[in-house]
């Protein structure tokens, strides 16, 4: 299970997000990048930040620790921007926060320099979780001390926005000729290779066990959250094997 902290002050909104996290301070005397409850697509965004970052530190894959943050809507009174105060105001409870990681730069590839090992690794990861928020125009991704960090996980697994479709949408397969990572020459072979065999049926319980209850509850279709957990690790197990095969690329035009 996460480690859970309480929020003792909102220090500022992080506006780089469409969802408008936040950087606060927590009762343990960290400082997190808190994500809510009550923004955009609510707590699925914040079970798909689980999953991946609980996938991707299991892969090796470095990603920001993680956190779950209560927070007592008490702490918006004081906000002066009317949205922050109304995104507290609406975020009562159990929050998602993720290590802030200071002194830590956005990803510039004209910059910083990724061997493809590395970036055959993220891009068949993100083809993994099927993440459709690393591209050029939005790298996703830091650098601190020289290496190369994974951040807001968001907007993957879209199949679990409509569970009906899910086995259809998870089998499609996956464009990389956006991606951060394209002009790197990512080994996506030597990738697979490596991760798909870790990505086991034991593995993925391990993983979606993190999530919290509560933001699986009330599923329509699901009667328990195990169900839904168990509907989390299906499209992953399936994709693990073979999404190495249908990354699109720029030689496939």
């Amino acid at each position: 299970m996460l480690k859970e902290v309480f929020a003792t002050r909102y220090i500022t909104p992080l506006r780089e997000g469409g969802s408008l996290p936040g950087l606060v301070e927590a009762d343990d005397l960290g400082t997190y990048v808190m994500k809510f409850t009550g923004a955009g697509q609510g707590r699925k965004t914040l079970v798909a930040e689980v999953v991946c970052g609980a996938l991707a530190r299991r892969l090796s894959l470095r990603v920001p620790g993680l956190v779950t943050i209560g927070l007592d809507p008490v702490l918006g009174l004081g906000e002066p921007d009317p949205e922050v105060q109304e995104l507290l105001k609406s975020s009562g409870g159990l929050n998602l926060g993720m290590d802030f990681l200071s002194r830590a730069v956005g990803f510039d590839p004209l910059a910083h320099e990724v061997s493809p090992a590395e970036a055959g690794r993220v891009v068949w990861f993100d083809a993994l979780v099927n993440n459709v928020d690393r591209s050029w125009r939005n790298p996703n991704m830091l650098v601190r001390r020289g290496e190369l960090w994974l951040i807001d996980h968001g907007a993957t697994m879209i199949w679990h926005h409509h569970w009906p479709g899910a086995a259809v949408s998870a089998a499609k397969p996956y464009d990389a000729r956006d991606h951060a990572l394209a002009p790197f020459g990512p080994d996506i072979g030597a990738a697979a290779a490596e991760l798909a065999p870790l990505v086991t049926r034991e593995l993925l319980d391990e993983v979606t066990a993190e999530i919290p209850g509560e933001w699986l509850a009330d599923e329509p279709g699901f009667e328990t959250a195990d169900a839904l957990r168990r509907a989390y690790a299906e499209p992953l197990l399936a994709r693990a094997a073979v999404i190495h095969e249908r990354v699109v690329t720029e030689e496939d035009k």
